[in-house]
């Protein structure tokens, strides 16, 4: 395969951080929280991080619990902290709101892509949870800066979406489907083989990246782990990556 396969590792903090690097990952998603999915990091956690490491980072923009935006206040809110996270040098993200009736909220995401001015964001497993997820993707189609889609395919994980990402892995040419498909949530290393066939070429864990569960650490040997399989089945060596140490640091959001 031409492409090689991206992968994204959540971080909370700049220890997650090194040690992801030095696995092998491509780009971290800064999070805070995990008890709820996965919050916006602070400032001062980004800044730490963006010091610590040379790859990308997208910055999760979520303020609380669930797939709402909180009404006007808590988009306000928002807004102001992705003008902040802006001011400090951010320049990716990952954001995504629903409205009551399971579409996209077009205002809340529309107000905070506009602060974003241009930069490039992913719009998170809020999509697993859609009522239609082919007229989410239409209808946030035009918006700048969206080049991924996080999915498990379902709101129960990988297990239950397969089926449904290798299909829209087939349709990456019609409106609506430009964006990535990166898989995450629930995802495992025997669901890639499957995934890359189809032409998957993004890969998000959390989880799967710390064997002492989410009150430990990033293990750089489990990134590394994920790093080869995909570069096994690319049929490359890594060769075109800066070599990085394969150490041992002590159910995935977004």
């Amino acid at each position: 395969m031409s492409t090689r396969a991206v992968l994204e590792v959540i971080a909370l903090g700049v220890e997650d951080a090194v040690a992801a690097q030095a696995g092998g990952a491509d780009r971290l998603e800064l999070v805070t929280d995990m008890a709820a999915d996965g919050l916006t990091p602070s400032v001062p956690t980004f800044v730490g991080i963006r010091a610590a490491v040379d790859i990308d980072l997208r910055v999760m923009l979520r303020l609380s619990d669930g797939f709402a935006a909180g009404g006007p206040e808590g988009v306000d809110r928002l807004a102001g902290v992705a003008r902040e996270l802006r001011g400090a040098g951010a320049d990716q993200f990952v954001l995504g709101f629903l409205d009551a009736g399971g579409g996209p909220d077009l205002a809340a995401v529309e107000r905070i892509v506009a602060e974003l001015d241009g930069c490039r964001w992913t719009f998170h497993r809020a999509i697993d949870r859609a009522a239609d997820r082919d007229a989410l993707r239409k209808q946030l189609a035009d918006l700048p800066g969206l080049d991924a889609y996080l999915t498990a395919g379902s709101a129960a994980g990988v297990d239950d979406g397969l089926s449904t990402l290798v299909a829209e892995a087939g349709r990456d040419r019609e409106p609506g489907y430009e964006p990535t498909v990166m898989v995450g949530g629930g995802l495992r290393l025997d669901h890639v083989p499957t995934l890359r066939s189809a032409g998957i070429t993004a890969f998000h864990i959390g989880g799967a990246a710390r064997p002492s569960g989410w009150s430990g650490p990033v293990s750089t040997r489990s990134v590394t782990e994920w790093r080869r399989t995909l570069d096994e089945l690319d049929g490359t060596d890594g060769t075109d990556r800066t070599d990085r140490t394969d150490r041992t640091d002590g159910a995935d959001g977004f």
